[in-house]
């Protein structure tokens, strides 16, 4: 009996970045949107329209004059299309067509005429300032946002404000960029706020200015101010706070190496951290993070096994990068670990990797009632510790218990 061969199927392949050609249409480009129609059935419809003569392309440009969906809604496509735009930063203004008008101009080999019925209804979106929820603890808070230029601007005002120590004018302008940042889109007009609430009227001023030029003239001329650069340069020295690096400026100082020819008075921390200044002032890494959790994990089994060490703070909430580690050291049996911290810290402390600690006893006690006494929130009254290190431990903050 001869064996025969199977006859494998032809895969349709998939469609490429760029169109082969210009095609028999050159002010015709297709872009196809995969969603619900499928990568395979996308693949067959581009080999199909590239045969009758039609431009597609594989991804979305400005080129792009015809979307085609299939089975997705007006305002689905309208997200897609604002996100495409996003990502490419390409511009255009695409008919939003329905797969019944690629059929047809299938079936006649060429562009038909669009209309009224071939193209999907899109409901005209609400400003982006009322799509926000109404309170702060109902909105998102995302890594990346799509107004970095705006939230920049109005941080550096709320810094500036911070060292000059108007606190108010601080937490405006920081209100004001935690509202741009949990916007559900890129904001173009200031008109689009609305009458939003946590953007005052400075901060919207701000805001047009940026929007209109690129750039706010306030913010620049506080960025290349000598006091705000100073101040700046002077708070990110380990253990200095705004009123020690305003007196320093009072008293003339202006560089770490006026700090040192002066022999200005420096506690011990602030020695550590005017010595070890380039190496506190890296941002740590992910990886850096899990090889310190890891580390502290090994100390914390040579007192008590079974306890357990977790990555909390930014870098829980997915933060690639940060300026400190925050770590949560807990057991499963209660009591158990009392005493826990204190001996941790004392190891690497004698392994060289501590520049400065300090710590809070734990002052929790059980009671009835939701509040802790004296009001303050449950979690701090645990155990815990502030940590400068070095070595192996770039930039450590415990915040233990």
């Amino acid at each position: 009996m001869a064996l025969v061969p199977l006859k494998r199927r032809r895969r349709a392949p998939s469609p490429s970045n760029g169109p082969p050609g210009a095609g028999r249409f050159p002010t015709v480009v297709l872009c196809l949107v995969e969603k619900r129609m499928g990568a395979s059935r996308r693949a067959f419809l581009t080999q199909l329209a590239r045969a009758k003569g039609f431009r597609v392309d594989g991804a979305y440009s400005a080129a792009v004059t015809h979307v085609v969906s299939e089975q997705n809604s007006g305002d689905e496509v309208a997200r897609w299309l604002e996100q495409q735009r996003e990502e490419c930063g390409a511009g255009g203004d695409p008919a939003l067509l329905d797969i019944s008008w690629f059929t047809e101009s299938m079936g006649a080999g060429r562009p038909v005429e669009i209309e009224s019925r071939h193209r999907l209804r899109v409901t005209t979106l609400a400003p982006l300032g009322q799509q926000m929820a109404p309170y702060a603890c109902q909105r998102r808070t995302p890594l990346l946002h799509s107004n970095q230029l705006l939230t920049e601007a109005l941080e550096t005002l709320a810094e500036e404000a911070g060292f000059s120590g108007s606190e108010g004018r601080s937490l405006a302008f920081t209100r004001a960029a935690s509202v741009l940042k949990a916007l559900p889109g890129r904001l173009s007009a200031l008109k689009e706020l609305g009458p939003l609430p946590g953007i005052g009227e400075h901060s919207r001023r701000v805001i047009q200015d940026v929007l209109e030029d690129g750039v706010s003239v306030e913010v620049e001329r506080v960025k290349l101010s000598e006091r705000y650069r100073t101040m700046k340069l002077f708070t990110k020295i380990f253990g200095v706070g705004v009123r020690t690096a305003s007196r320093w400026y009072q008293e003339g100082l202006r560089t770490l190496g006026d700090l040192q020819e002066r022999n200005t008075k420096l506690t011990r921390q602030q020695q550590a951290g005017l010595r070890h200044y380039e190496d506190l002032n890296t941002p740590v890494e992910r990886g850096e993070a899990e090889s310190i959790g890891q580390m502290v994990q090994q100390a914390v089994q040579r007192f008590l096994p079974g306890a357990s060490v977790t990555l909390a703070g930014g870098f829980r909430r997915g933060k690639p990068h940060g300026h400190d580690v925050d770590l949560l050291l807990t057991h499963p049996e209660a009591g158990r670990e009392a005493g826990l911290l204190t001996r941790v810290v004392s190891w690497l402390d004698s392994q060289g990797l501590i520049l400065y600690q300090h710590s809070q006893e734990n002052s929790f006690t059980l009671h009835e009632g939701p509040e802790a006494p004296g009001g303050r929130d449950v979690l701090d009254r645990f155990e815990s510790t502030s940590s400068a290190s070095s070595g192996a431990l770039p930039a450590m903050r415990g915040g233990w218990s």
